[in-house]
This record gives C-alpha cells, sequence and structure tokens, in this order.
C-alpha cells in the first residue's frame, strides 16, 4: 500500500546540509509517507549520509548532474503517492507541515490542486508573513481570472515554492512538471508553478511552517552579477499554450511584470542591451501603468549602466 505522501528531495553537493533536512521530516506529526532523494551528481559524499538513515521510507535514486528541474521530475516519476511535495537538502520543515498542508487539502476537497504555507526567512530571523499580507494574499482559496489584477498574481507566484507547497500528484505530471531544459539553475519552478496558477484552484495558508535557509544557495549570495534570466521569460511558448483564452492578457501583464523587474537588475549590471530586448519583446508602451515601467526604461540603457556602476562602486567602497 502506497503512502499518502511523496516527497521528493533534489540533492547536489548539499552533504552539511541534507541531514538537518531529513531529520525535520524524520520528525514530522503526520508518518504516512515516503522520501525520494534524487541525488542530482553529486561529488560530496551526501548519497552515503541518506543511505547511513536506514530509514525504510526513505530511499535513493542517483542520476547524472542535469540540474535541480530534472532532479525533481525524476523524483516526481518515481512517486507512488497521490500527494507530492519538495523540500530542498539546505532547508527545513516545521513538525506539523505535512499535517497541516494535508489536512487543509482533505478540507478543501478534490477541486483544490495544491496548498502552500509561509515560512520563516532564517537570513532575517523573521516570518514572512507579514510581508505577503502586505503584498495583497489572504488565506483560502485562488482562483484566478480576467479580472485578477496583474500585481498580485505576481505576487502569488512568487509565493509559490517547491518547499513549502504540497500538491496533488496528477496535477504536477498534468502541466509537465518542473522545467528542465538546458540545465536550468533559476525559475524552474515558477514555470510549472505559472502553468497550475493558470489553470487550477489553489489554497494560501499563511501560517509559517517551513525554515527557508538561504546560506547554501550560491544564486543568494551572488554578488557578482544578475541571476539568470528565468524561463518563463527566455522560452514562454509552453505557458501561452497551456493559458486558457481568458487568462492570455494577464499572463502576457504578469510577464512584462517580471520582464520590467529583470531589465532594472540587468541594467544594473551593466547588461542594459539584454534589458533592453526583454522590454522589445514583453513591454508596450500601453504598459506604462504597471509596476518598474518608468525606471526599467532608464535601466535598459547607457544611463542604467552609468548609474549601476556608480552604485556598485559605493557599495564596494562601504
Amino acid at each position: 500500500m502506497s503512502a499518502k505522501v511523496s516527497i521528493v528531495i533534489p540533492l547536489y553537493n548539499k552533504a552539511p546540509y541534507i541531514g538537518r533536512a531529513l531529520d525535520s521530516i524524520r520528525a514530522q506529526t503526520f508518518g504516512d509517507y515516503e522520501v525520494i532523494v534524487v541525488d542530482d551528481g553529486s561529488t560530496d559524499g551526501g548519497s552515503d549520509l541518506v543511505i547511513g538513515y536506514g530509514d525504510a521510507r526513505i530511499r535513493l535514486v542517483r542520476q547524472a548532474n542535469a540540474g535541480p528541474g530534472p532532479a525533481r521530475n525524476r523524483g516526481i516519476s518515481e512517486a507512488a503517492s497521490p500527494f507530492v511535495t519538495f523540500l530542498d537538502a539546505d532547508d527545513e520543515w516545521m513538525p506539523s507541515f505535512l499535517e497541516k498542508s494535508l489536512g487543509l487539502l482533505d478540507h478543501y476537497g478534490p477541486e483544490v490542486a495544491c496548498v502552500t504555507s509561509s515560512y520563516l526567512l532564517e537570513a532575517l530571523g523573521r516570518s514572512m508573513t507579514p510581508v505577503w499580507r502586505k503584498r495583497g494574499l489572504s488565506e483560502g482559496v485562488v482562483r484566478l481570472s480576467a479580472a485578477t489584477p496583474p500585481r498580485l498574481a505576481v505576487h502569488l507566484l512568487a509565493f509559490l515554492c517547491p518547499w513549502s507547497t504540497v500538491a496533488r500528484v496528477e496535477t504536477v505530471r498534468k502541466w509537465g512538471g518542473f522545467y528542465g531544459k538546458g540545465k536550468c539553475l533559476y525559475g524552474e519552478d515558477s514555470y510549472l508553478w505559472l502553468k497550475v496558477m493558470l489553470n487550477e484552484t489553489l489554497a494560501i495558508n499563511l501560517e509559517p511552517l517551513v525554515h527557508y535557509h538561504t546560506e547554501a544557495s550560491g544564486l543568494a549570495r551572488n554578488t557578482r552579477g544578475p541571476r539568470p534570466v528565468e524561463p518563463i521569460l527566455t522560452d514562454p511558448g509552453d505557458l501561452f499554450a497551456a493559458c486558457p483564452p481568458p487568462l492570455q492578457e494577464l499572463l502576457r501583464k504578469i510577464l512584462a511584470i517580471r520582464a520590467l523587474k529583470t531589465a532594472c537588475v540587468l541594467g544594473y549590471w551593466g547588461r542594459w542591451r539584454e534589458g533592453r530586448n526583454l522590454l522589445k519583446r514583453f513591454c508596450s508602451w500601453s504598459a506604462w501603468r504597471l509596476p518598474h515601467f518608468g525606471t526599467a526604461q532608464i535601466c535598459a540603457s547607457p544611463l542604467g549602466a552609468m548609474a549601476g556602476a556608480v552604485m556598485r562602486s559605493l557599495q564596494a567602497a562601504t
């Protein structure tokens, strides 16, 4: 008989942290689970630590390094449960994460595809719930419509994270899993969640149930350049193909907002031409009401690159 929920952990050179993640799973108040650790070509001995647990509910799958999207997708293909969730190897759950998440899914019924909970940002030592409330999120069931404010949809997309979401496994499989082209290292999760948002009913839980750690993330600590441009902007074709016709305009505005913000970041790092190309692709002048529109126009120009260079110099001097 299969477990109620499959927990997928992508593991790539996180030996110092994987024990913490597994301990947080074993401390759950809900015990009907299986754990699938996908060793994505690690070289630091983390997989040996997983094997050392000797817990029949924990199994290890190995593959050549392909990136976090394919690693999670491998776990999805191995999952034997009706629900699936994804814990990163350097994060940890509070003991009631599974019990409360699955309880909410049972409460809301089969029409709700997934539930996402708030979290504690360990780098700052505080709950992110007030931030998400300020951005307009509230607890309960959410279904996007043509009348949904684009900025609210963008905030919802940012809230949906693999390590804080429990989903119906058929939903994740239906929408193709995580983005896996080109060993993508950033935004592979947003590609999936945006498809889910556009087509399914979701549930929001603003109680923090996750300890989110950023100290082991190379992207979180990067100070030498911008993050990679996310695939929802570099390869949006499948998103439009999956989007219902009434929500096509909302999707265009979601992508425009993300493109405007990304153009600002690229300009700061001197890559203003890339920012300008994003604006040409996603943002017409009719989008002037969207957030960051004016700032992005400046950043995606030589003036923006010069301003970014000055700001970086000042920051380096402090």
